[in-house]
């Protein structure tokens, strides 16, 4: 299994897992995607069956794939439908969790504010698409985010109707764009609200919010998207198991 990416030194299942981590990376297979079976790659890197098996259940534990029982294995779809509401829960008055509704109340093509060329790494004076979304629940206001997308990459989008963005953008941007979001990063911060996003969310100036902010990746780690969402600290919760 000759790969200059792949240290020799290592076990031979090391060795098939860092050459098929790299293959995931280089989108060879996209997320959702079945890679061969273990018998195939068994024959195909004349390694027994054992060591292919090794080097699949490490890329498990590491996240990178997932067994389907019966059906084989698949590179891993990142999950992000729910992970502001790890943050923010929105509950109805019986305790029942809701989920929150998108709608796109601003657009616009501007040349890249220098944190936003920074974060998509994007040369000076890139043009960026930005998008004003607000989520709500029962039809009140509850997370105002700032999203900019390299203008170049998402040209689909700059005269996509508002109405038909629906409320995950992640599969639009892969349905209209081909491009796919693989995994994210996020940085929490506290501020006051300003004017213009008070007005938004139905809150009082120089109340505090939460930001979450969020660069997220494609499979071969190409900033996609910059994003801030921000909701009122009032609805804010934190909550981690240690062990």
């Amino acid at each position: 299994m000759p790969d200059q990416s792949v240290d020799g030194r290592l076990p031979l299942y090391l060795q098939l897992r860092d050459l098929l981590a790299a293959q995931i990376r280089a989108q060879k297979w996209q997320p959702g995607q079945a890679i061969p079976s273990e018998a195939e790659l068994s024959q195909t890197h004349q390694m027994a069956v054992g060591t292919v098996r090794r080097a699949i259940e490490t890329l498990i534990a590491e996240g990178l794939v997932e067994r389907t029982h019966g059906r084989g294995t698949f590179v891993r779809k990142a999950r992000f439908d729910n992970s502001l509401f790890r943050f923010f829960r929105f509950e109805s008055a019986e305790g029942q969790p809701l989920a929150p509704r998108s709608v796109i109340v601003g657009r616009k093509t501007i040349e890249a504010p220098r944190q936003v060329a920074e974060a998509l790494h994007l040369k000076p004076h890139a043009r960026v698409i930005e998008l004003l979304r607000l989520r709500t629940v029962d039809e009140q206001p509850v997370l105002a985010e700032n999203i900019y997308l390299c203008a170049q990459r998402f040209k689909a989008l700059a005269d996509k109707a508002a109405e038909d963005f629906g409320d995950l953008l992640y599969p639009l941007y892969e349905r209209e764009c081909g491009l796919i979001v693989a995994s994210a990063r996020e940085t929490l911060t506290v501020e006051t609200v300003t004017a213009a996003q008070a007005r938004l969310l139905g809150l009082k100036e120089k109340t505090p919010v939460v930001v979450i902010e969020r660069i997220a990746f494609g499979s071969d780690g190409t900033p996609l998207e910059w994003r801030q969402s921000r909701g009122a600290a009032s609805k804010f919760r934190y909550s981690a198991e240690i062990r």
